[in-house]
C-alpha cells in the first residue's frame, strides 16, 4: 500500500452510461485511501499524447448521473503498436502513476493488458460497455441503462406497429453480441428475437409469420446488429417478398442506445467497481477485471476476458420460446 502514491484513470472504447459514476468512484476512493487521482484525456490516445489532469474530489460532484464519459473516449491506432504503448507506460511514469484504472470494453482491456504484460506496470479493468459481452461478469456498466433506452423506444414503436398492422424490425447494438436484444426483446414482449449466437433464425422467423404471425397483424421483431446471417435490411427485404401482404418497416434505434442519464442499477455498479478497482491495485493486483458475479466483486484476468467467449443466458432463450 505504502509504494502507490498517485494513480490515473481513463475511459476508453464506445462510451457507455455510468462511466462518470465510475470515474466518481475512483476518484473520491483514492482520495480516501490518501492517493493522488490524474484523469487521462481521450482515452489511450491521451495517455500517448501526455494528457493528464489532477482530479479532486469537486471535480467528480454531480457528474454520476450524467451520461458519456467526462474525459472523453478516442480510438488510438498508434496505442495498437508495441511503439505507442512505449510511449504511454514513458508518460504514466513521467507522471509518477503508480497504477492505471482503465473503464472500457474488450478492445481497451486487450490493449491494457499488453501494456501491463509488456512493461510489468498495474492496470486494473473496469467493465464498461453497453454491450454487456465480457467475459467473467455477470455486468457492464452501461447495459441496464442500454436495455431501458430500448425498451421505451420499442414501446412508443410498438404504438405505431399496432395503429397500421405492421410488422417492424427494430435494430439493435451488440456487435457480435445479442445481449441486448435478448433482454430487452423479453422485456418488451417482441414477437422475435434474432441474435448472433443462434444460427438458423431467419427460416424459423418465417414459420412464425406464416402461422401464427398472420393472426397477430402487427408485430416486433428486434435483431442484433451482428446477425451473422444477413443485415436487418436483407431480412426485412426476404420478409416482404415472401409476405407481400405484410406492411415492413425497418427501424435502427443506433447511438440512442447509449445516451442519457444512467439508471439507477448501472450508478450503483459503477460506483461499487470504481471502489474495487481502487482496492485492487492497492492489494498489489494487475492486469486484472473488477466484475460482478452473483452480485458479489469478483477478479478475472484480463487476458480471460479477451479471449473467452461469453456465453448467451440458455434460460432466456428457452423463455422466449414459451412466451413468443
Amino acid at each position: 500500500m505504502e509504494k502507490f502514491k498517485k494513480i490515473a484513470v481513463l475511459t476508453s472504447g464506445g462510451d457507455a452510461p455510468g462511466m462518470n459514476a465510475a470515474i466518481r468512484a475512483v476518484v473520491r476512493a483514492g482520495i480516501a485511501n490518501k492517493l493522488k487521482v490524474m484523469g487521462v484525456l481521450r482515452g489511450y490516445k491521451g495517455l500517448i499524447s501526455n494528457d493528464f489532469i489532477k482530479l479532486e474530489s469537486t471535480d467528480v460532484s454531480k457528474i454520476i448521473q450524467t451520461g458519456g464519459t467526462i474525459l472523453g473516449t478516442a480510438r488510438s491506432p498508434e496505442f495498437r503498436e508495441p511503439e505507442g504503448r512505449v510511449k504511454a507506460y514513458e508518460n504514466l511514469k513521467k507522471n509518477q502513476i503508480d497504477g492505471l484504472i482503465v473503464i472500457g470494453g474488450d478492445g481497451s482491456f486487450a490493449g491494457a493488458s499488453l501494456l501491463s504484460r509488456e512493461h510489468n506496470f498495474p492496470v486494473i479493468g473496469i467493465p464498461g460497455t453497453i454491450d454487456n459481452d465480457l467475459f467473467g461478469t455477470d455486468y457492464t456498466i452501461g447495459y441496464d441503462t442500454a436495455l431501458n433506452n430500448v425498451v421505451d423506444a420499442v414501446d412508443k414503436i410498438r404504438d405505431t406497429a399496432t395503429s397500421h398492422n405492421r410488422v417492424f424490425f427494430i435494430e439493435v447494438m451488440g456487435r457480435e453480441a445479442g445481449f441486448i436484444a435478448l433482454r430487452s426483446g423479453i422485456a418488451c414482449g417482441a414477437e422475435a428475437i434474432l441474435i448472433p449466437e443462434i444460427s438458423g433464425q431467419t427460416d424459423k422467423l418465417k414459420e412464425f409469420l406464416a402461422t401464427r404471425g398472420k393472426t397477430r397483424k402487427s408485430s416486433i421483431i428486434l435483431v442484433a446488429e451482428g446477425k451473422k446471417e444477413s443485415s436487418t435490411f436483407d431480412i426485412a427485404k426476404i420478409v416482404e417478398k415472401e409476405f407481400p401482404e405484410m406492411d415492413v418497416r425497418v427501424s435502427i434505434l443506433g447511438h440512442i442506445q447509449r445516451g442519457g442519464s444512467p439508471t439507477a442499477y448501472d450508478r450503483v455498479t459503477a460506483s461499487r467497481l470504481g471502489v474495487a478497482a481502487v482496492d485492487a491495485l492497492l492489494n498489489d493486483q494487475r492486469s486484472i477485471m473488477v466484475g460482478i458475479a452473483d452480485n458479489d466483486i469478483t477478479h478475472v484476468p484480463l487476458n480471460k476476458t479477451v479471449k473467452l467467449h461469453k456465453k448467451v443466458n440458455e434460460h432466456l432463450l428457452e423463455i422466449i420460446d414459451l412466451l413468443i
